[in-house]
């Protein structure tokens, strides 16, 4: 069997914070640092990006978009064989917090969490794939919710911490579905993972864990942006040309790339290296900003919702995340 993409879905929270916002924020906290006017998007070619009510949870993201999928889908929660919670986020150390995702979306299924940075959505659908080809489950749910916005470091005492916080000033809160699907044909057909865990402290959420358990200090999103920038760039390449060489096809092959979205510059340095067709990607970062793992499937829902690709097209999920990790599955519709 194969394991086929019945749909996805994505959630937005209906607030937006534009980048002159992000800057007023950091210049009104009382850090003592005022960032240069224009500079969150100059650098990163983000307008705005979404936040989450206060009363919302990570769970709740991925309940939205999982609703509103299963919904467009015609299958009810209690038809589902798995629940895979891929996200860099969650609502709490334990329990995982697919749990918490199955008990609001009325699911009584086995579920799991997958974290890995914003690859986690791209593992937890490498993961749907194993379960189904192997014949252990027909019918999986992956979902994530995103809500890096309460790691965000507004209080800035100067340039150094603001460089090194600056990372968090793209990131946006954000909920998203995919349903997979057993299949006898179609589907997914190709996958492949790699990582660079040398590079592991280029982006860090340190608090929470047993090096920093309870410092407040460490809660907030640190990362250096130009070395994370030269792994992906010295290393990742050559996972995305294999993948081609082995499958015999090219970037004109397949009607939707989605390529994880950091910055607009950034994008488009990956996509001139891996020599992606500007007119297959689906750019959402100007107005919906950096949504971590819920950035690939959030541009696959806009492609299909476009009429930028549909059933019997193929695609491509092209994954980048701290770690670092690098990820790319290539599918049927």
């Amino acid at each position: 069997m194969r394991a086929r993409i019945a749909g996805v879905a994505a959630y937005l929270p209906p607030r937006t914070v534009s980048s002159a916002e992000v800057e007023a924020r950091v210049a009104a906290s009382g850090g003592g640092y005022r960032p240069h006017p224009t500079i969150v998007e100059r650098m990163t070619g983000i307008a705005s990006r979404h936040l989450m009510r206060d009363d919302q949870q990570a769970s709740d993201l991925a309940v939205e978009a999982a609703r509103r999928l299963l919904d467009e889908h015609g299958t009810a929660p209690d038809r589902l064989d798995l629940l895979i919670f891929g996200s860099a986020s969650q609502d709490m150390i334990e329990p995982a917090t697919a749990h918490i995702v199955a008990a609001k979306l009325g699911a009584d299924c086995p579920v799991f969490d997958v974290k890995n940075a914003c690859n986690s959505f791209l593992n937890g659908l490498q993961i749907a794939d194993a379960l189904i080809r192997t014949g252990q489950h027909e019918r999986v749910l992956v979902c994530t919710g995103e809500s890096p916005s309460r790691a965000i470091r507004w209080k800035v005492r100067d340039r150094a911490q603001f460089v090194d916080a600056f990372a968090g000033y793209t990131l946006s809160d954000a909920g998203a579905a995919m349903l997979v699907e057993a299949a006898p044909d179609g589907g997914i057909f190709y996958r492949d993972f790699a990582a660079v865990s040398t590079a592991w402290d280029v982006g860090t959420l340190p608090g929470g864990g047993s090096l920093h358990p309870r410092d407040p200090e460490f809660s907030y999103f640190s990362g250096d942006g130009r070395r994370l920038k030269d792994a992906f760039v010295g290393h990742g390449p050559e996972i995305f040309h294999t993948a081609l060489q082995k499958t015999g096809l090219t970037w004109d092959d397949f009607a939707f790339i989605g390529v994880h979205q950091v910055t607009v510059p950034y994008l488009e340095v990956l996509r001139s290296i891996l020599d992606v067709p500007a007119d297959r990607l689906v750019v959402t970062l100007p107005e919906h900003g950096n949504v971590a793992s819920a950035s690939l499937p959030l541009q696959l829902d806009t492609a299909i919702r476009a009429g930028r690709c549909g059933p019997g097209d193929r695609i491509a999920l092209v994954g980048l995340a701290g770690g670092v990790s690098l990820g790319v599955t290539f599918a049927e519709l």
